[in-house]
């Protein structure tokens, strides 16, 4: 018979351990009353007294919810959770590692349910763990499953519209956790890699952009706005990016928006980075211009619109990061009518974009400028330039306009568009006026008092005057040749009036004041027959009105009265000669201009004779200026002025001293004859006299170009030589032949060969 013991059936509760009783007490009959407060207190107590239990804890709870969600009690697994979220708050010792791996684990089998509730519980707690501060780093701990479930939560696409936003705004705060939770530890800069990345921005801008809902959106809280909370943890991610991580932050964006079409139209794009923009350390800024600019270069076969898009957003970042610049920043735009509309949106928007480099340091600004005219197309560069050089105040030349950026600007004011040669005009302004006195020269007129405009100017510096003549001819090249463009207008012949003013204002000597002179006397002398009658009446109006400027700018007498002279007589006899009356609309033109009328021009005898006093070298002005031969002018599609075998200078007659004719036409037939010794023994000595005096005096430019003529004629001689020097060998002074190198019995003596001219000095 057996006996009954009473509490025998129920020793298995209290030989069960301590800690899971205590589990098990917080836990009620009724999982709708909740859980019970005084036994979580227990818990609580019994869990900071033995931290080395919280590992055995976490366990038991994880086990005990892990059931519940398999059975749908979500009473308990509500329970679970914040009895786990109490004790985290709790607890602080080292012991809680292990313990946290249990939480995790918990709020991962939450996360991977497909109950929108328990997805939002486990989001909760999570958020939870995530703002509280560990002692310790964590060596181990990884959160990759949390960064995929956040993000894919944040794509939700329940048929509930309500459903859908809880599980996307539970999304969005996770991300934000495991941003929280990560960033500040250097153990966990995992997180920065571009695996996490390309699903973390994406999620964010996905919300960012939805505007499905936008409108009940609006009617919630921030925090349960997705939107709104979406852009919140964009900002503070990056508002958190260090310098080596905003490659990584910024590069996903800029997918997004390819991946969406999100550049035409662009207002997101212009969003995003604003937000950028304001989010990051403002010394980063620049690393996100730059990114932008190489993602442009990866748009090439985009559509304009497209492109004007992304241009657009590279304008909103620098004009964000220029607020920090020292500065005034302005902005230009140009409707250039020569282009497609579409064009002209890339192009207004570049106008504007690079106004940024018209704050940096002037070593920078050459950096920039040398970039811009290596990188962007011909038809934008000069916009850019522009707006880099915007209050440029170099003290030297030399630094502001190295050859590097000349050489390709001139070749710019080759090309077959006023409107780029106006804008390389204003370049040079924008370079070379360093007191600003262009605004005193607005608008090509003849002033009548220029002391009245009060110009600023010091003394040429030594470095100026070292830029001007290893410079100066390309300067004059492009104005002379400039003013000859078919298709000038007003304001082309405006900005070559401005071009030579601030040329005698900032980098004019003496010797400069005689190049500018040499290079408007011929500006208007040499008149092409085939130019437009308007085009050759407004060059002739241009040279006087920066004689009449010059001449009160150096203050000679002599040459204000003839200038004075000449300027009355063409106000009585051709005022379409003047620009106050050239270029106003409808102005009655000539049908041809009268040459034999001398007092209505700038005659160099009457010029040389005003600049005889101490100073100025008035001889060299009997030299015509010939621009210098460049290979712009045999690669532009345009007829270049200088023609590479025949250069003539077409002189008013008597405008040069009667004793020496230097106009004189140099061809083909010219230099063949120079080459021929033959004539009269007086004759030679003559024509070798002269020759001399020529070289002696003339200019370098000059020099260069007569040369440059003759190599060409050796060029051609050598080619039609060849087939007689493998027939016949050719004399030489020791009277070996030079084709068999055998001895001849004939050899020419040293000082009866013949040589061209310009190797004999």
């Amino acid at each position: 018979m057996a006996l009954y013991v009473p509490g025998v059936c129920g020793c298995c509760g209290p030989l069960r351990p301590r800690y899971k009783r205590l589990v098990d007490n917080i836990f009620p009959e009724d999982p709708k009353d909740g859980l019970s407060k005084s036994d979580m207190e227990k818990l609580t107590f019994y869990a900071v007294s033995a931290p080395e239990k919280l590992d055995r804890i976490g366990a038991y709870l994880a086990e005990r919810l892990s059931r519940d969600v398999v059975r749908h009690r979500y009473g308990n697994v509500v329970i679970a959770m914040e009895a786990l979220d109490q004790l985290l708050m709790a607890c602080h010792s080292q012991s809680i590692k292990p313990f946290v791996e249990s939480f995790l684990h918990m709020v991962a089998k939450l996360l991977e349910s497909r109950e929108p509730d328990l997805q939002v519980l486990g989001t909760n707690s999570f958020v939870k763990f995530a703002n509280i501060e560990e002692d310790t780093p964590s060596y181990h701990r990884r959160y990759d499953f949390f960064v995929s479930q956040f993000s894919a939560m944040c794509h939700s696409t329940h048929e509930d519209p309500d459903t859908r936003t809880r599980i996307r705004v539970a999304g969005i705060k996770g991300l934000q956790g495991v941003v929280r939770k990560t960033v500040n530890d250097e153990l966990q800069a995992i997180i920065w890699e571009p695996q996490h990345m390309d699903k973390l921005i994406p999620s964010m801008l996905f919300n960012m952009q939805d505007s499905e809902d936008m409108d009940r959106y609006q009617l919630l809280e921030s925090e349960e706005n997705p939107a709104a909370l979406a852009e919140s943890c964009f900002r503070e991610l990056l508002g958190r990016a260090a310098y080596g991580n905003m490659n990584n932050a910024v590069r996903p964006v800029l997918v997004h928006l390819d991946n969406h079409h999100l550049w035409d139209p662009n207002e997101f794009a212009v969003s995003c980075f604003r937000i950028i923009m304001y989010s990051i350390q403002a010394q980063h800024s620049h690393h996100v211009i730059q990114q932008v600019l190489n993602h442009l270069d990866t748009h090439q076969k985009d559509t304009p619109r497209a492109r004007a898009g992304i241009v657009q957003v590279l304008l909103e970042t620098v004009a964000i990061a220029a607020k920090g610049s020292v500065g005034q920043s302005q902005t230009q735009k140009r409707d250039l009518v020569s282009l497609t509309p579409e064009y002209c949106i890339l192009q207004e928007t570049f106008a504007q974009c690079w106004f940024f480099g018209g704050n940096l340091p002037d070593y920078q600004r050459a950096e920039v400028m040398m970039f811009i005219m290596g990188k962007v197309p011909s038809h934008y560069s000069p916009v850019c330039v522009c707006q880099v050089t915007s209050g440029f105040k170099s003290k030297s030349m030399c630094t502001a306009l190295p050859s590097a950026f000349l050489d390709p600007l001139f070749s710019l004011s080759l090309m077959e568009d006023s409107e780029l040669r106006q804008l390389v005009l204003e370049i040079l302004h924008n370079i070379i006026d360093r007191h600003d006195n262009r605004a005193k020269l607005r608008g090509i007129r003849i002033i009548p008092n220029v002391a009245a405009l009060k110009i600023k100017r010091e003394k040429i510096s030594k470095q100026d005057i070292s830029f001007m003549k290893k410079h100066g001819q390309q300067l004059y090249r492009h104005i002379f040749l400039g003013c000859k463009e078919e298709d000038n207008n007003h304001k082309n012949f405006e900005l070559l009036f401005t071009t030579l003013a601030v040329l005698t204002i900032e980098l004019a000597n003496e010797e400069v004041v005689i190049d500018l002179i040499r290079v408007a006397v011929d500006m208007s002398l040499v008149n092409e027959e085939n130019l437009p009658m308007w085009t050759r009446c407004a060059i002739m109006a241009l040279v006087a009105a920066y004689f009449n400027f010059l001449s009160q700018m150096i203050a000679n007498s002599a040459l204000c009265q003839h200038v004075s002279k000449v300027i009355e007589l063409r106000t009585l006899d051709a005022p379409y000669l003047l620009p106050e009356h050239i270029f106003r609309d409808k102005c009655p033109l000539p049908e041809c201009l009268d040459k034999e009328d001398k007092q209505l021009y700038f005659l160099t005898s009457e010029l040389s004779e005003c600049l005889s006093g101490p100073g100025y070298n008035s001889e060299r002005l009997s030299i015509p200026y010939v621009p210098q031969v460049t290979d712009e002018d045999r690669l532009t599609r345009r007829k270049s002025f200088v023609d590479t075998i025949s250069l003539q200078v077409d002189i008013m007659p008597n405008s040069l001293p009667d004793k020496v004719c230097l106009a004189e036409e140099i061809t083909f037939e010219t230099l063949k004859k120079a080459i021929d010794t033959t004539g009269l023994e007086e004759q030679e000595r003559e024509r070798r006299r002269q020759l001399m005096e020529k070289f002696q005096k003339a200019p370098f430019e000059e020099i260069a170009a007569h040369c440059e003529v003759f190599h060409l004629w050796v060029c051609l001689s050598s080619l039609t030589s060849v087939p007689t020097l493998c027939v016949q060998s050719s004399p030489s002074p020791s009277g070996v032949n030079l084709s068999t190198g055998h001895p001849q019995h004939q050899s020419v003596p040293v000082y009866e060969m013949k040589f061209p001219d310009l190797c004999v000095y």
